[in-house]
């Protein structure tokens, strides 16, 4: 049956349309019966995330693909009028390509970013759970996880950092070779900052600290990642427990001076400390660099590295785009194979139907009293001219048109060949 891909994403629709097709993990089941009941899809798997909403399917024929859109506006609420300007929709080969492209990261906000894999993956199993899936989107489903695993393994799109977050992580790391034995204090309680906060504690950081001007955000962040929340005018007291410091806050002055960092070198004993200042306007007094053992870092410096790692995703993702169509090609061909598949089973149960005919009619023969050897020659006769009569009928019918291409074709099908003067 025909595929289509039905949605919108970050490419297409502004985070208001987005929102509002937005579908609650909780009423995703409710939301595949109801695709399937009203009969706009055979089989559905929905994506949602922040970034995209796509709707899967198999289908009757491409026109559903309107009765598709429709209902995503209707279940909504939506005027269709509102919501079609905003959608894209794809179809067999593009609709493979697509599903691939986005499981492997090459359709994300942030090329080659992981999650995405994960949410897809979701996905098909909450459809699974709601039998909402069949022979043709566990075929595609399955083929796209393999394409996906072999673009992470085989090539380097996802090994280089191109968030803020991230890169400030992947430099702590550079700077110390196991932050596992590092504490981190963090200064602001943002989305940036509770961004680091988790890659800092997916890799094993042992200790952080959490300074905000708001004591109780600091601590509703601390409590989450069993860190610990000071207030912002404590930073002083605990700077020297520090080995990486990193910043995000929307002050207008500086809240880290020289002064304070010497004093704090001074108690580490000069064990170095990393400082990295993602704020605009900065947190930290650009004069710190000046300071031995401190090593500050801001979010220019950053920007640079994660423009170099865009580069190097970017040559990566030439690579996974080369894996994709690899995957389109080959999973055509299961689906071609398979139609092939039918094709057999339908022929042998025909000559298995013409088998049991002319077996009951020679038993009966049998039954009557006729010769064993009238009755092998009589079936015999009857099997090989009831086996060769629509294949007799062909090669008549392609001779009188002089098609030769077809007589080719029928000849090797038949196994007859020619022979050619030597």
């Amino acid at each position: 049956m025909p595929l289509i891909t039905v949605g919108v994403n970050h490419k297409t629709a502004p985070v208001s349309i987005r929102e509002r097709v937005a579908f609650a993990p909780e009423k995703m089941i409710d939301a595949l019966s109801s695709l399937i009941s009203e009969r706009k899809a055979s089989e559905a798997v929905i994506v949602s995330t922040c970034n995209r909403t796509e709707l899967y399917c198999s289908v009757e024929d491409f026109t559903k693909a309107s009765d598709v859109i429709a209902w995503l506006g209707e279940y909504h609420g939506i005027a269709l009028s509102d919501l079609q300007q905003y959608c894209y929709t794809h179809t067999d080969d593009d609709s493979v390509r697509h599903v691939m492209r986005v499981a492997s990261g090459l359709d994300s906000l942030i090329l080659g970013e992981p999650q995405i894999l994960g949410q897809v993956k979701s996905a098909y199993a909450v459809s699974q759970e709601g039998s909402c899936i069949g022979p043709e989107l566990e075929s595609l489903f399955q083929r796209t996880f393999s394409v996906a695993k072999r673009v992470r393994t085989d090539t380097a799109i996802g090994e280089n950092p191109v968030s803020i977050a991230f890169a400030a992580v992947s430099l702590a790391q550079r700077i110390f070779a196991d932050i596992r034995n590092s504490t981190a204090l963090l200064i602001g309680a943002g989305q940036t900052i509770e961004l680091v906060a988790r890659h800092l504690k997916e890799n094993g950081i042992k200790r952080i600290i959490v300074a905000n001007r708001t004591l109780a955000r600091a601590e509703a962040l601390a409590t989450e990642l069993k860190a610990e929340a000071i207030m912002l005018g404590e930073v002083g007291d605990y700077l020297s427990q520090a080995d990486i410091v990193i910043s995000s806050t929307a002050s207008q002055l500086p809240i880290i001076g020289k002064g304070m960092v010497e004093r704090a070198t001074a108690k580490r004993r000069h064990s170095p400390m990393l400082l990295i200042d993602i704020a605009v306007p900065r947190d930290i007094e650009p004069e710190v660099d000046e300071v031995s053992d401190a090593y500050l870092y801001t979010v220019d410096d950053l920007h640079s590295v994660i423009e170099e790692n865009v580069r190097a995703r970017q040559d990566a993702a030439k690579a996974a785009e080369q894996m994709i169509e690899e995957g389109v090609d080959s999973y055509r061909r299961v689906i071609e194979s398979r139609k092939v598949s039918d094709l057999i089973v339908a022929f042998r149960q025909s000559a298995e139907a013409i088998k049991n005919t002319e077996l009951e009619k020679a038993l009966k023969g049998l039954e009557m009293g006729q010769s064993p050897e009238q009755v092998v020659n009589k079936l015999a006769h009857s099997l090989m001219n009831k086996l060769i009569h629509s294949p007799t009928r062909y090669l008549r019918d392609a001779g009188a048109d002089a098609d030769q291409h077809a007589l080719t074709i029928a000849s090797n099908v038949l196994g007859i060949y020619e022979e050619k003067d030597n």
